[in-house]
């Protein structure tokens, strides 16, 4: 099915009455050190909200491609806005959706920032009624088998979301500045002093912006990564299709 974008009035009317659910890819335009495009997590977003996009019973939403990025702001091109702003967009685009009939949504998110945004407007959406929508990360559903392709701890511009945009779009990504990247970066996402976060900016613990060891990375790997979160993404929307609506709101214990 074509994105909703793409449609016009009549023919968003007849693929809104034919899908089950709504796929809304959410990202970021960011910092992802030296190799790697500021459009990294917008661009993971949509490609996999468009994997899913192919099927009649899903109708997808125009990416949202500026998140919650404060914490890389010390970097040059990155974009960010309050959290309160990227929840009250996000919000108010799935309670306009569902004023058309459509209240089962799978927020498509490419950027850890957004997470905690994103689970605070789906309780909303969810006590209201309005709409039941799950945040899925595509690198949550690829844990294991990143875990067993990568030795590092990653956590941003890391081998894992270098191969996935490497092999999504080769043409941004520069391999020989991988080695820039991870000479320059992290190993382990953030930092603290007895038991203090103190790494309140990605630039307190990464010079180069990256963190994990992205010179493991290979458009290949990125192929296995996004068919294997891929195929996740479609078992989450069979099972979100399958589900009553009435089953999704919140259970009175009284």
């Amino acid at each position: 099915m074509p994105t909703l974008a793409t449609c016009s009035t009549r023919e968003a009317a007849d693929a809104i009455e034919r899908a089950d659910v709504a796929v809304v890819p959410t990202g970021s335009t960011e910092q992802h050190g030296p190799a790697l495009p500021l459009g990294m997590d917008h661009y993971a977003a949509r490609a996999f909200a468009g994997a899913v996009a192919e099927r009649d019973d899903v109708v997808s939403l125009p990416t949202i491609p500026v998140g919650v990025s404060p914490h890389h702001m010390q970097f040059d091109g990155s974009l960010t806005v309050s959290a309160e702003t990227f929840a009250a967009y996000v919000r108010e685009t799935v309670e306009s959706l569902s004023e058309h009939g459509l209240r089962k949504v799978v927020f498509v998110n490419g950027h850890g920032g957004n997470v905690d945004a994103l689970s605070r407007v789906a309780r909303d959406l969810r006590a209201t009624e309005t709409a039941f929508a799950p945040t899925w990360n595509w690198w949550d559903a690829v844990d294991d088998l990143a875990d067993d392709r990568f030795d590092e701890g990653g956590g941003h511009a890391d081998a894992a979301e270098s191969s996935l945009v490497w092999h999504l779009h080769e043409e941004h990504v520069d391999p020989d500045a991988l080695t820039d990247a991870e000479a320059g970066g992290a190993d382990s996402w953030g930092s603290s002093v007895h038991g203090a976060t103190v790494g309140f900016d990605t630039i307190d613990f990464t010079e180069s912006g990256a963190v994990g060891k992205p010179t493991q990375a290979s458009p290949e790997a990125g192929a296995d990564l996004f068919d294997a979160a891929a195929s996740e993404l479609a078992a989450l929307v069979d099972w979100l299709a399958a589900r009553p609506i009435a089953d999704c709101w919140q259970r009175d214990h009284r």
